[in-house]
């Protein structure tokens, strides 16, 4: 506004324009009333809220201070306590583990040989039957072949008996 106030002067337009600056920084610079209610506000919370908020504070202080000389050291020793113990506890669990890991071991070992010896054991029943079917197979072939041999002699001899009466 000042620039078209010095570019203006001596001019009929200068009062135009200062009324129009004056209408401006009432209608649309709100920054006075703004500062006021500013300080209004900040009064108010000052004398209603500070006292409060200082007691809060001292509150706040007080059992931050308290927490630190009284509690915080209860706790600390009460954990101390129960520390080794919780530790001792754990200790004996993590014996009691360990034991039974090693009685599952023992018994997985134990059912391995187990199965082992069952396999072994089913290993040898198979081979010995299949020995005894392979002496099986060489008595039947043995049969086979006897029979086989009298039943040719038979037939050989019922040939020659045919051919003794084919002749007639």
């Amino acid at each position: 506004g000042r620039r078209w106030e010095s570019l203006a002067a001596g001019s009929p337009i200068q009062p135009i324009i200062k009324d129009v600056g004056e209408i401006y920084s009432r209608l649309l610079d709100h920054r006075p009333v703004i500062q006021g209610e500013i300080r209004y506000f900040i009064k108010e919370f000052e004398e209603k809220r500070g006292l409060r908020e200082l007691r809060v504070l001292e509150n706040l202080k007080s059992t931050i201070f308290e927490t630190n000389e009284d509690v915080l050291p209860k706790c600390e020793q009460a954990m101390r306590d129960s520390w080794s113990e919780t530790f001792q506890r754990l200790q004996a669990a993590s014996n009691r583990m360990q034991t039974l890991q090693e009685r599952e071991h023992e018994q997985r070992k134990l059912q391995a040989d187990k199965q082992l010896a069952r396999e072994e054991k089913h290993i040898a029943h198979w081979e010995e039957f299949m020995r005894e079917q392979q002496s099986r197979w060489a008595e039947v072939d043995e049969e086979h072949r006897k029979a086989m041999e009298r039943l040719r002699e038979q037939y050989a001899e019922m040939e020659k008996e045919l051919a003794k009466h084919a002749s007639f």
